[in-house]
């Protein structure tokens, strides 16, 4: 009997990434493995499957059968277990007549009206974009709400709501918003966009580089280093890849600098040293927020290139071409990715075209130099 599942397949290196439609998963699996999958998908027998196994490794039959067992529940059954929890989505909650805070922010031609109770909603989200904020109160194109309540943070978008999240949820609260705002600026839905990632874009005008890294590596101090360096910051921390172009979006938010690269940037951006501080506790970090270059928030480009970024005192710069199952791995679980099937088709396929970097530096001006080679394909 064929299986309910639905799954997708991909070959990367010497493995296969499998895609789960139910959950939403991907996940790196030996060949072997990935082939039995396939099989079972399909309705084959457990006994089957086994027999040609035990055949082709030429091991006893009760081995293989044990093998395929395990596979069928632990990576199969697990991956099919479907989520039966009722939500309250709160929609009952009626929003403030009046709202302690409200910004106006221009992106492109359009003005965004936004909302906070207090001040705790307006310190989610207004800092990334204050260099976007306006006095101006003519046509309003999108307005947004943003409210506490019973300590659950509501969000509409033009009376429509969204969703609400708790306090430990904040950083899903702040993805929706990101998420909400670039289906405005660039007129497409959801559904139209294969992920986002958890990276910082540059751009030299033709293509743009993802830089990709753990919190503290230097991804964002390196996109202001080469901001200041005659390229472009397409987007900092959340960066949008839509479905039919597969090509990087700009996202007009601010560049996010910790305290500890501001003696690096301070000489290339003077403006920093009186900017505001922000103390995000539950993140413990401390950070001001830097303008990005960009003023064309409509423009979209092609990526080519992962480059994992890591800066380290006194390292000797290195940059070599890493596995791509290794940038998968790293990739993915920072990411929002599509749960639509084609959409997650085209990310692995987008995947695989990808060239991935791993770069260790020190010296600025050689990781500059090196990130320019990468640009013009001579690495």
């Amino acid at each position: 009997m064929k299986k309910k599942s639905h799954f997708l397949y991909q070959t990367l290196e010497n493995k296969t990434v499998v895609w789960f439609e139910n959950n939403n998963e991907y996940l790196v699996l030996e060949n072997t493995t990935a082939d039995i999958l396939k099989r079972l998908s399909k309705g084959i027998s457990v006994k089957e499957i086994a027999s040609a196994l035990a055949k082709k490794l030429s091991v006893p039959l009760e081995k293989t059968i044990d093998f395929v067992l395990d596979i069928e529940k632990d990576i199969y059954a697990k991956k099919n277990i479907e989520n039966t929890s009722i939500t309250n989505d709160y929609r009952d909650i009626l929003k403030p007549k009046n709202f302690e805070y409200t910004k106006y922010y221009k992106i492109n031609n359009l003005v965004f009206k936004v909302e906070f109770s207090s001040e705790y909603e307006l310190y989610l989200v207004h800092p990334k974009f204050a260099h976007l904020e306006v006095q101006t109160t003519k046509t309003v194109s999108h307005t947004f709400a943003v409210f506490l309540n019973n300590n659950f943070i509501f969000f509409y978008v033009d009376k429509d709501f969204i969703g609400a999240w708790n306090k430990k949820e904040v950083h899903y609260f702040q993805g929706k918003f990101s998420m909400e705002l670039i289906q405005k600026i660039h007129q497409k839905e959801e559904s139209e966009w294969m992920g986002v990632f958890h990276a910082s874009a540059v751009s030299n005008g033709e293509k743009c580089i993802l830089f990709l890294g753990d919190s503290g590596n230097g991804k964002s101090t390196s996109l202001a280093l080469l901001q200041a360096n005659n390229f472009t910051c397409l987007a900092d921390d959340f960066v949008p890849i839509d479905a039919s172009k597969k090509e990087v979006y700009s996202f007009p938010a601010a560049i996010s600098i910790k305290k500890n690269s501001l003696e690096i940037l301070l000489p290339l951006y003077p403006e920093l040293q009186n900017s505001a501080e922000y103390h995000f506790k539950r993140l413990n970090k401390i950070v001001r927020y830097l303008q990005p270059n960009n003023d064309d928030f409509f423009s979209h480009l092609p990526c080519e290139d992962l480059v994992f970024i890591k800066y380290q005192k006194d390292a000797d710069l290195i940059c070599e071409k890493i596995s791509k199952i290794e940038a998968f791995q790293q990739l993915v679980p920072d990411s929002w990715l599509s749960p639509i099937k084609e959409n997650a088709q085209l990310f692995l396929n987008w995947f695989k075209s990808l060239n991935c970097y791993q770069i260790t530096y020190s010296n600025n001006s050689k990781m500059i130099a090196t990130v320019s080679k990468i640009f013009k394909n001579e690495l």
